[in-house]
C-alpha cells in the first residue's frame, strides 16, 4: 500500500477467517436443513462475480444507491457538522460509492480520516490503492478486523465525531434477530452524536425483486455455486457444482428473497479439512442467503429497538432503495 496515503492495522489474521470458515461449514452442513452463510461468498472469485452482478440490468440495487449518493452525498456528509471527522466503512467495497461522500468533504477543505474495516486484506489493498491514486492527500487507515472490534478500536484511539457507512443493503443478509443484534453492537461501538448511514432495499413488486436474484446470464447462480468451489479450494472438498442447481424465490412470510443450492441427485461429499462426509438426497437444499426487503414500518421499529434516532432519509427516484442516516442519541 502507498504509505504516503494509507496505514493499515491488523486485528485479525487470515488464519482466523479460515478457522471461522471451517467451523461455519461444519456446523452448516451438519444442520437440518443444511445451510452455508452468505458472508463466505466473497473470496476473490466471489468478489469478482459480485462485481459482475452489480452491472446486470436486473440488479437494480447498486444503480439505485449510486443515484442517491451522487445526488445527495454532500447533504449526507454535511449532517456531521464538524470540520474534521472519521468516516468508517463496514466492508471495503470498490470505492465507487464512498467517493461521492469523500469528494464533497475534500472540496470544502474539511479534514477526513477514512477507515474501511474488512477481514480481507487484499480487498482493502485494492480499495485504498484506488482511493490514493485519486486523492493522494486523503488520510486512509484500513483495519483488517471483524466490524465490532474495528469500531471499538476507533472509539478508543481516535477523537472527533464518526460517521459509519453500512451500504449496499448488506443488512438485508441478516434475519431480523441478527439485524437487531448487529445494529446494537454497532451503536455500542459509537459515541453520542455519531452517525450511521445504512443502505436498505425497500419492498416493491415481487417480479422486480425476484429478477434481481435470477438474472438471465446466470451470474448469480455462479456466485452461489462458487461457495462450493471455495470449500473445494480451501477445505479440500469434493463438491461437484454441476450436481447442484441454484434456486431463489420471494418468501412473503419473512419479507425477502431466499436462495438455495439444491442437490440434483443422491450424493456424498467429503471435506478433507473437516475429516467428514456429508450426504445429500435428491432435491435436498442448502440454504445460502436471505436478502431482506424492508418496509418503512420495519425500518422505524429497527431504529427504535437498537437505540438510534432517525435523522434523515435519501431515496432514489423510483423509491426502490433508501439510505437512512441514524444518530446515536445523547
Amino acid at each position: 500500500m502507498d504509505r504516503a496515503c494509507t496505514d493499515c492495522l491488523v486485528l485479525a489474521e487470515d488464519q482466523d477467517e479460515l478457522k471461522t470458515f471451517k467451523a461455519e461449514v461444519s456446523a452448516g452442513l451438519s444442520a437440518s436443513p443444511k445451510r452455508l452463510h452468505s458472508r463466505f461468498f466473497y473470496d476473490k472469485e466471489g468478489s469478482d462475480l459480485f462485481r459482475s452482478i452489480t452491472r446486470l440490468p436486473e440488479y437494480y440495487l447498486t444503480d439505485c444507491e449510486l443515484e442517491i449518493l451522487r445526488k445527495s452525498g454532500r447533504k449526507i456528509v454535511s449532517l456531521v457538522g464538524e470540520r474534521q471527522f472519521n468516516l468508517v466503512e463496514l466492508g471495503s467495497g470498490d470505492g465507487s460509492k464512498v467517493i461521492h461522500l469523500i469528494d464533497p468533504v475534500l472540496a470544502e477543505n474539511r479534514r477526513l480520516t477514512y477507515l474501511p474495516i474488512d477481514l480481507s486484506a487484499s480487498a482493502l489493498e485494492a480499495l485504498t490503492g484506488f482511493l490514493c491514486r485519486r486523492s493522494p492527500n486523503l488520510d486512509v487507515r484500513c483495519i483488517v478486523a471483524e466490524y465490532s472490534p474495528g469500531l471499538q478500536w476507533i472509539k478508543s484511539h481516535l477523537e472527533g465525531p464518526t460517521m459509519v457507512l453500512f451500504l449496499g443493503s448488506n443488512l438485508g443478509n441478516f434475519d431480523q434477530a441478527a439485524a437487531q443484534a448487529f445494529l446494537t453492537e454497532v451503536r455500542e461501538g459509537l459515541s453520542p452524536g455519531d452517525l450511521l448511514v445504512i443502505g436498505l432495499d425497500l419492498r416493491k413488486d415481487i417480479e422486480t425483486m425476484v429478477r434481481a436474484y435470477n438474472d438471465s446470464e446466470g451470474v448469480t447462480a455462479e456466485f452461489n455455486l462458487n461457495l462450493l468451489r471455495r470449500i473445494n479450494r480451501q477445505l479440500g472438498g469434493n463438491f461437484y457444482p454441476s450436481n447442484f442447481r441454484y434456486y431463489s424465490t420471494y418468501n412473503p412470510q419473512n419479507g425477502g428473497i431466499d436462495s438455495f443450492l439444491i442437490s440434483l441427485r443422491r450424493q456424498s461429499v467429503f471435506i478433507r479439512e473437516l475429516c467428514a462426509t456429508f450426504d445429500f438426497e435428491p432435491g435436498e437444499p442448502i440454504y445460502t442467503e436471505h436478502s431482506h426487503k424492508y418496509s418503512e414500518t420495519e425500518i422505524q421499529r429497527l431504529a427504535r429497538q437498537t437505540g438510534f434516532v432517525m435523522e434523515a432519509s435519501f431515496y432514489d427516484s423510483r423509491k426502490y432503495f433508501v439510505d437512512w442516516v441514524w444518530r446515536v442519541p445523547g
